[in-house]
């Protein structure tokens, strides 16, 4: 700091959460791929195996890059706003493209070996979790990263759009545990019960999703963790209440 004051640091504990929500990311991706590599024979797009290609983006895109767009404002704690919206923002539609591959996969896949769609609770599930995702992007780039949105109007929104982000991530997390164990069911109905290699590693894939959507929730509602507005972040705030709103900030 130009004043002699100390750089600004983490709460006690939040680097490490954080730490270990990426572990638990990077190995569930890694658990995800080592599954459809050795007992799914790969990811191939125009082939049979194109299936292989929903489950990989959907975790990747709705669980992974989904979290970490929510980790955002707890991780970029002292950088300009506008900036960590739009990291934020960038994160979420990256995961919106990604799961769109997964979807435009499954689809694909059912239609070349005409296999009926959207029948499954894991389908109505995770087609619902996209929809609304895709909604709550739309509205959260309308409210707070274009201009346009009243002082008023945004801070109504704001506990809602907090809300179901933290909702949405739960039902993506949910989402791809009842795909997890349909694809088992499918696949290896008959030697599941058995203990079989291939459905304890899917077991472990899924517990792992289940402890990072724990450690991301966790560091999502810790009130302490929460970014603190910067002071030029207040001073915006009050005009930009002054200009769309026609009042004085004490007013």
């Amino acid at each position: 700091a130009m004043d002699g004051a100390p750089p600004p640091t983490s709460p006690t504990g939040l680097s490490a959460y954080v730490a270990v929500s990426q572990l638990l990311g990077l190995t569930l991706l890694a658990t995800t791929g080592a599954w459809l590599g050795r007992y799914r024979g790969g990811v191939a797009w125009h082939s049979p195996l194109q299936f292989n290609a929903h489950p990989l983006c959907m975790v990747l895109g709705m669980v992974f890059l989904q979290g970490d767009a929510l980790l955002v404002y707890r991780v970029f704690r002292n950088e300009a706003k506008r900036s960590t919206k739009a990291l934020h923002a960038l994160l979420h539609g990256l995961a919106l493209v990604i799961a769109l591959v997964g979807i435009i996969a499954v689809f694909e896949s059912h239609r070349t070996k005409g296999i009926p769609d959207m029948y499954s609770l894991h389908s109505w599930c995770g087609m619902a979790t996209f929809v609304l995702y895709l909604l709550q992007w739309f509205l959260g780039c309308g409210f707070f990263l274009f201009p346009g949105a009243s002082f008023s109007l945004r801070g109504c929104y704001k506990p809602q759009h907090i809300f179901f982000g933290i909702t949405l991530f739960i039902l993506s997390i949910t989402s791809c545990l009842l795909g997890i164990t349909e694809m088992l069911l499918f696949k290896i109905s008959d030697s599941y019960s058995h203990f079989v290699p291939e459905g304890i590693l899917a077991n472990t894939l899924g517990v792992l999703l289940v402890a990072f959507g724990l450690v991301v929730t966790y560091v999502l509602t810790r009130e302490e963790w929460k970014r603190p507005p910067l002071a030029e972040e207040l001073a915006l705030s009050m005009d930009f209440k002054t200009l769309t709103e026609g009042e004085s900030p004490g007013g």
